[in-house]
This record gives C-alpha cells, sequence and structure tokens, in this order.
C-alpha cells in the first residue's frame, strides 16, 4: 500500500482507496447509465462544444463522454487517476463491435489532474464533469486545476464544469461551513471527502483565473432543474457552468460559434 506522504497532490487516503476499488470500478457504467444527471452533463457539452475539436476529459473514468463525442469527430483525451477505469475505457475501444467508430480514436492518460503532463497539445474544449474538482482535496489544488485547463484552451476555447451545492436541503447543515464533505464509502476503504460549493465561490474560482463565464445552468437530481426560480439555494443539486477563454487584448483568436439554444 501507497503511503500516506506519497499520495499524489491533491489525493487523499479516501480518494485513493476509491479510485483503486475493483467492485465501483466494476459497477461504474451501469451507475452512470442509470444516473439521469450523467445524461444531462454530456448533453450540456454537446450545446456548448458545437463543433469538433480537441477535448479534454479530466477525470474521464470509462470514457462515457469519447462514447458521445469521438464518433463524431471529436479528437479525444482523457485524464484519469484510476488504471482500473481507464483499463475498462481501452478495452471497449480496442473492440470495434464495442464503440462506435469515430474517425479518431481516443486517447486516455493515467495521471493526476492537478499534476497534469506538460507534453499535452492545445485544446478547444475541456470537461471536468460529476464533481471531479470536489474529489480534488484543498482549495490551492482545485485552483491548480483551473489554472492549468485555462493554460491548455486555446483563445476562445470553452470549459464545462460540474460541481455540487453546499446549501443543497437535503445535506443539512454539514457543508455550510467550509464545503467539505465527508463520508463513509460504499466500497470500503478510508472515507471519501467531496468538496461542495456555492455557486459564488464556484464562479470566483473560474473568473480568478481569467475564465469567462457564458453561462450557469442549476440542476436538480434528475437533470436541469424546474422552476429554478423556486427556493433556488435549497433545491439546486448543483451546477453546470460554461466558461470561455477570451481573446487576447488584441482581438486574435477565432471564437466558436454559440449555438442559438445555448446564447
Amino acid at each position: 500500500m501507497i503511503p500516506d506522504w506519497k499520495l499524489p497532490a491533491g489525493v487523499d487516503r479516501g480518494l485513493h482507496d476509491y479510485m483503486q476499488s475493483v467492485e465501483m470500478v466494476a459497477g461504474y457504467d451501469a451507475m452512470m447509465a442509470s444516473s439521469p444527471l450523467a445524461a444531462f452533463d454530456v448533453t450540456y457539452c454537446r450545446r456548448w462544444f458545437p463543433q469538433p475539436g480537441r477535448v479534454l476529459d479530466l477525470g474521464c473514468g470509462t470514457g462515457r463522454l469519447a462514447k458521445s463525442l469521438s464518433p463524431d469527430g471529436f479528437e479525444y483525451v482523457g485524464v484519469d487517476l484510476s488504471e482500473e477505469m481507464l483499463g475498462v475505457a481501452r478495452a471497449v475501444w480496442a473492440n470495434p463491435s464495442g464503440n462506435d467508430g469515430g474517425t479518431v480514436s481516443p486517447t486516455f492518460l493515467n495521471a493526476n489532474i492537478v499534476e497534469l503532463p506538460k507534453s499535452l497539445p492545445t485544446f478547444d474544449y475541456a470537461a471536468c464533469l460529476f464533481s471531479t474538482l470536489g474529489m480534488i482535496i484543498g482549495e490551492p489544488n482545485r485552483q491548480a486545476v483551473v489554472k492549468k485547463v485555462f493554460g491548455l484552451l486555446r483563445l476562445g476555447g470553452r470549459f464545462v464544469l460540474h460541481v455540487h451545492n453546499r446549501h443543497f436541503g437535503q445535506l443539512g447543515f454539514r457543508g455550510w461551513m467550509s464545503g467539505d464533505l465527508t463520508m463513509p464509502q460504499a466500497y470500503g476503504g478510508a472515507p471519501l471527502t467531496l468538496h461542495h460549493f456555492s455557486k459564488a465561490e464556484a464562479v470566483k474560482l473560474l473568473t480568478a483565473a481569467d475564465f469567462h463565464i457564458l453561462d450557469v445552468t442549476a440542476i436538480g437530481t434528475f437533470g436541469e432543474l424546474k422552476r429554478p426560480w423556486l427556493f433556488p439555494r435549497w433545491r439546486t443539486y448543483g451546477w453546470l457552468i460554461a466558461a470561455e477563454r477570451p481573446l487576447d487584448a488584441n482581438g486574435q483568436g477565432e471564437p466558436l460559434a454559440i449555438p442559438r439554444a445555448a446564447r
């Protein structure tokens, strides 16, 4: 077992145990298939990634976003801490009958998203879904992830981020202070800590890295929140946020066409 002092930046014992759980990996795709949120965040990405380009998926798991984007010509790079997860993803794409035959096969990298490889190219899009950023321990480490994403996007590039709401009513008062909620793991191992955000905190995290916010969509437990004006602070389960790396001061860079439905 790797000692705590050798764990990667932003990774505690609970997250390490979760990522190495064979039981978790075995049931992951079935869990995603049954989750309305997992379906909605892919739809949201398609809304804000309007045309094929190079996309970086942080915390890609078994490659569910690749299954949606790669068949349409997106050049996909997925990064995950779990080699077990990536093994499932690679097996799907190694078997022609198990995928939809994208024009460019996706690439999967085993890496810590706080310490991304320096060899990565520039991307048109990036995504960090299903509260992956909240699994990173420590605000400086979460800031480092967002800044790295900004640096990897071309001018006019898009970033989609999902975060959980610390004020969600079913959490009671547990998340109101630090936002860090620790819970027993369903798969054994050390307790897992997940950071929950306020809307202002999530937006500030992005704007502090010089992102321009394009959209903030409130979500419930079954996808986009219905009647978001009704007690939004307590009913909102989380947010999907679309942000953009702006053009430079001279207006250089080619902005992507924003689809009418996303304006």
